[in-house]
């Protein structure tokens, strides 16, 4: 009977003894999931692309021409120079056409007085005409003679507007708002208006509206002209793009590169980029289904890159293996599958990861 009590005694007391290891065991307790901003990852059509290298350019750009003789009198705005629109670009001597405007408009006064005289005098000779005092003969002499003064009245009218024209010649203004790219002439230098051609004077530019033209091999043509959309892309790694307003590809092919020549509209605005730069161009040529997930999710460390998983068990770090950029999304190609949700702050899912670390992991790798 002792031996019994004795039995059972021990048994309890180990009984007590496995139930305070078990609470004081930090594996017993299971964290619960991460309240962390995440979503969900599914597969998104999306365009299969190729790029090539396009150059920008002004849409507005224009070399300023000599429409007068004169010499150069003034040049207000220097190379580099921002200029608005009717800002005065070169200013030349005036004094012969100032001294050919005075004589065009005394050749008017003089036309004018002659007209006026030839036509009072045919009023006189209509007047005796009707009652019967002169011939028909001196009728239309007269009439003649008004109506040579009124031509030659007309013709000094139109001379003095071109005298007025070239006049105006001598004050050059900018035709819209831009940038002066090159100075061909100095002050105090003489211009002729040509033959055989008018000497260029200003060059400018508008940095206000641009396009970029790239050369695409004959073989992609078909494609660009189906899908009609491509990007503009910006730094070293195209993270940044810019769609363009319209595409254009030329009608004919270079006969030399056996290339096409394609026209991209770059949206209004600061875009950052200005004419002759060389970018990337990124067109679409295809479409297919891709596993997308927010570029902002990844995660960089070392030469690991990755996304914080999230799920019922909590977050982890998981390796993956990404392909093509669009805009502010990429392609997943391996390490994660349609449907599981992804931490959307990967600092946040970090911070969650040190304060759930188990108490045990002395030496655990740092999330």
């Amino acid at each position: 009977m002792k031996s019994l009590l004795r039995h059972v005694a021990l048994s309890l007391v180990v009984i007590a003894l496995a139930g305070c290891g078990n609470r004081n065991s930090p594996i017993a307790t299971q964290s619960p999931p991460p309240a962390l901003a995440s979503v969900v990852v599914h597969a998104q059509a999306a365009h299969d692309e190729q790029v090539w290298d396009g150059v920008v350019e002004a849409v507005n750009q224009a070399t300023i021409t000599a429409q007068t003789n004169a010499r150069v009198l003034e040049l207000p705005h220097d190379v580099n120079d921002v200029v608005a629109k009717g800002d005065v670009l070169v200013r030349f001597t005036d004094v012969e056409q100032k001294s050919a405007r005075s004589a065009a408009q005394a050749q008017v006064a003089s036309a004018a007085a002659t007209y006026k005289e030839a036509a009072a005098s045919y009023q006189r000779i209509q007047a005796v005409y009707a009652k019967g005092f002169v011939s028909a003969a001196q009728l239309d002499q007269q009439r003649a003679l008004r109506d040579a003064a009124q031509a030659a009245l007309a013709s000094a009218r139109a001379q003095f507007n071109q005298v007025g024209q070239a006049l105006d010649y001598t004050v050059l203004r900018a035709p819209y708002a831009g940038i002066i790219t090159r100075r061909y002439v100095q002050v105090g230098e003489a211009v002729q208006a040509g033959p055989p051609s008018p000497q260029p004077l200003i060059a400018m530019q508008a940095l206000d509206n641009l396009r970029v033209n790239v050369q695409v091999p004959q073989s992609a043509v078909d494609a660009i002209r189906h899908f009609h959309a491509a990007d503009v892309l910006l730094g070293s790694s195209g993270a940044r793009r810019i769609a363009v307003s319209s595409v254009s590809v030329f009608p004919y092919a270079d006969p030399n590169t056996h290339t096409f020549n394609v026209r991209l509209q770059l949206p209004a605005g600061d875009t950052g980029l200005y004419p002759g730069m060389t970018v990337k161009v990124a067109f679409a040529t295809g479409e297919a289904k891709r596993l997308l997930l927010p570029a902002s999710a990844l995660v960089q460390r070392g030469e690991l890159l990755g996304v914080y998983v999230v799920d019922e068990h909590g977050a982890a770090l998981r390796q993956l293996r990404i392909g093509h950029r669009y805009a502010d999304q990429v392609e997943v190609l391996a390490g994660l599958d349609d449907g599981e949700r992804v931490a959307t702050d990967p600092a946040a899912a970090a911070r969650w990861l040190i304060e759930n670390r188990p108490t045990g992991n002395k030496h655990g790798v740092a999330p």
